[in-house]
């Protein structure tokens, strides 16, 4: 697709939001990882649209991904979740992954908050505990940027000095604190997935400066930062990585840790909405 003919998908899909959505105006986004359906903020006056209505939007593949975006406010904000992401290794183009942060751009959206569910590089960083995101590793051998530049979009080639805002880090982390959550921040290895990694593959992610790894989260980041977002990348740990532990990974424990995670993870991410480091 043409980056004129993406422009016009862009704003084709973001009108018929504000239509759908009339009234709303979020300035924070939050799209939701694995197993967090639980974790996600409160709001008052939800609107849900299903993706399978919102043009351009296909549905999810991922079990534990809901697949609607609500929209809602807390403490006097309007915000939008979205309640699962689409990822490269369900046969996404890369490129598209950057359709839905364009998206909630042009809905006005100025803070964005991902969070994942990810796998631990170290055994100090244990499951059931946060990773505050300061930094980023892109090893899924493409950018969602690539061959689609408009400048609508922002530049060409973005700036990615801060990829994750520092006052947005500390805050997160102030509020695991509050919450008595623990939580630590560390560098996001990105691979494309869905097989987990092999025990070889961790040792060298640890040895390029890895904490965590995961199949999600950059692309959107890099297409948010072109835009001028502000991201927020908080993860939860799901489990250590192969070669840490013995056990056999399965997303169905993912899942189900994630439940357990979910409690904690809520305030969080409620205190975060309500936060003074937002932008409105």
């Amino acid at each position: 697709m043409e980056p004129s003919e993406i422009l016009r998908s862009v704003e084709h899909t973001a009108g018929w939001l504000k239509k759908i959505a009339a009234g709303f105006s979020p300035a924070t986004a939050i799209i939701a990882g694995s197993g967090l359906g639980g974790a996600l903020p409160r709001l008052e006056d939800r609107l849900s649209v299903s993706y399978k209505d919102i043009p351009g939007f296909p549905s999810t593949t991922v079990k534990g991904h809901a697949g609607e975006l609500v929209f809602g406010r807390l403490g006097g904000r309007d915000a939008v979740i979205m309640r699962g992401r689409f990822h490269y290794y369900e046969g996404r183009p890369m490129s598209f992954i950057a359709f839905p942060i364009r998206v909630l751009r042009a809905l006005g959206v100025k803070n964005l908050v991902l969070t994942a569910a990810v796998g631990s590089l170290k055994p100090g960083i244990k499951p059931g505990q946060l990773v505050v995101l300061k930094d980023h590793i892109n090893l899924m051998g493409g950018n969602p940027l690539i061959g689609n530049h408009h400048e609508a979009f922002g530049e060409m080639f973005p700036d990615m000095n801060e990829p994750y805002d520092k006052a947005l880090r500390r805050e997160a982390v102030k509020l695991a604190k509050k919450a008595r959550i623990r939580a630590v921040e560390g560098v996001y290895t990105a691979v494309t997935g869905p097989s987990y990694e092999t025990p070889a593959e961790v040792k060298v992610y640890r040895m390029l400066g890895g904490d965590v790894a995961g199949m999600s989260v950059v692309p959107e980041t890099i297409a948010a930062r072109q835009m001028k977002l502000r991201v927020a990348g908080i993860c939860w740990i799901s489990n250590f990585a192969s070669g840490i532990s013995r056990e056999a990974l399965s997303h169905e424990e993912v899942l189900e840790l994630g439940e357990k995670v979910s409690g904690k993870m809520r305030p969080l991410l409620e205190g975060l909405l309500k936060s003074k480091a937002l932008k409105d």
